[in-house]
C-alpha cells in the first residue's frame, strides 16, 4: 500500500469539483501534479476511479464507493492531528468532572456546550450527585475535578479554587401562614417547620425548633413545595417552573443570609491542564452572568 493522504485529498477535491484543473487551483498545485497523483493512487488500489471519456471528471462506480472511505479517512487524520496539537498545548485528553446537583443549570449547560466547540477532541465524563457525593468522587478517584457549594472545610487531600457565589432566601410555598405582605421576623419563622440543609456532617442554622432535614436542594424544594415547611434555598433553585406548588420568597431581614459560595476541588499536588483552568475561569464567569 503506497497511496497517501495526499493523494487522497486529491482524488476528494477532484471528484467534488469536478474536474483536476478545478481541484489543482483549489490545492495549489499545478494540473500535471493533480493528474499523476490520481494517476498513481488508482494503479496502487488497482481500480479506476474516473471515467476520463468526457469534459469532466465523472466518478466510476468503484470511484463513488471508495470516495465514502477516502472522506472518513481524511476525517479520521484530521482529528488525530488536531487531537495532538491539543495534547501539545497542555490540554488533558480526559477528563472526568463532578457537580453539585444543586449547581444552576443553565450555567452548566452553557459550559458544556462551549468546551463541546473549544474542545472537541476531549473525552469527557460528567457525574452528579450532593455536595458530599462529589467530594466522594474525587476522594475515589472517579472524578479529576468537582464542584460543589461549601458545606464546611476540606480536608487536607484537597486544593481548591473559589468560583463565586449565589443568593439564597427564605421560601414557602404559595399560602403558606409565613407569605405576607410586611417582612417577617426570626420569631415567626420559629413558628413553623424548617426544612433543613444536612450536608458532610455539617447542618446548616436551624430557626425553628421543629426540623425536617435532607441532603438534597431539590428534594427540600420539592417539600417546600408541598407546603411541609419553609426552608432557605438558593434562588436559582427555588425559581424553577416545575414544581407542584409556586415557592414564593419571605421578606426576613433578620437572617441577613450571605450568598453561597461554590468551589472548584482537586486532588492536592495534581496541577491543573490547560483545559481545566479554562473550566474554572469560564464556569464562574457564567454564574456571574446569571440574572
Amino acid at each position: 500500500m503506497q497511496w497517501n493522504l495526499d493523494q487522497l485529498r486529491q482524488f476528494v477535491a477532484t471528484a467534488e469539483l469536478g474536474s483536476i484543473s478545478a481541484a489543482a487551483r483549489q490545492l495549489g498545485k499545478v494540473q500535471s501534479a493533480v493528474s499523476t497523483a490520481i494517476a498513481l493512487l488508482e494503479a496502487d488500489l488497482g481500480v479506476v476511479l474516473f471515467d476520463r471519456s468526457g469534459h469532466r471528471a465523472v466518478l466510476s462506480d468503484a470511484g463513488q464507493l471508495l470516495l465514502r472511505e477516502a472522506r472518513e479517512l481524511l476525517r479520521q487524520a484530521h482529528e488525530l492531528d488536531q487531537r495532538a496539537r491539543s495534547l501539545a498545548d497542555g490540554s488533558e485528553p480526559r477528563l472526568a468532572l463532578a457537580f453539585d446537583e444543586a449547581l444552576p443549570y443553565t450555567a452548566l449547560n452553557a459550559l458544556l456546550g462551549e468546551i463541546s466547540e473549544r474542545f472537541p477532541e476531549l473525552e469527557l465524563t460528567l457525574l452528579n450527585g450532593t455536595a458530599t457525593e462529589v467530594a466522594e468522587y474525587v476522594e475515589q478517584g472517579r472524578a479529576d475535578i468537582a464542584f460543589h457549594f461549601e458545606r464546611g472545610s476540606l480536608h487536607d487531600g484537597f486544593d481548591q479554587r473559589h468560583l463565586g457565589a449565589l443568593p439564597q432566601g427564605v421560601f414557602v410555598a404559595s399560602g403558606h401562614p409565613l407569605l405576607r405582605p410586611d417582612a417577617v421576623q426570626r420569631r415567626d419563622l420559629a413558628r413553623y417547620r424548617q426544612l433543613l440543609m444536612c450536608a458532610e456532617d455539617i447542618d446548616a442554622i436551624a430557626y425553628s425548633p421543629k426540623i425536617w432535614r435532607s441532603d438534597s436542594f431539590y428534594t427540600i424544594a420539592g417539600m417546600v413545595a408541598a407546603n411541609l415547611g419553609w426552608a432557605v434555598l438558593p434562588v436559582h433553585i427555588a425559581a424553577y417552573d416545575d414544581y407542584p406548588r409556586p415557592l414564593r420568597q419571605v421578606s426576613c431581614p433578620a437572617l441577613a443570609l450571605p450568598p453561597l459560595p461554590v468551589r472548584m476541588f482537586w486532588p492536592l499536588g495534581r496541577p491543573l491542564g490547560a483545559t481545566a483552568q479554562w473550566i474554572h475561569i469560564r464556569f464562574a464567569e457564567l454564574m456571574r452572568e446569571l440574572p
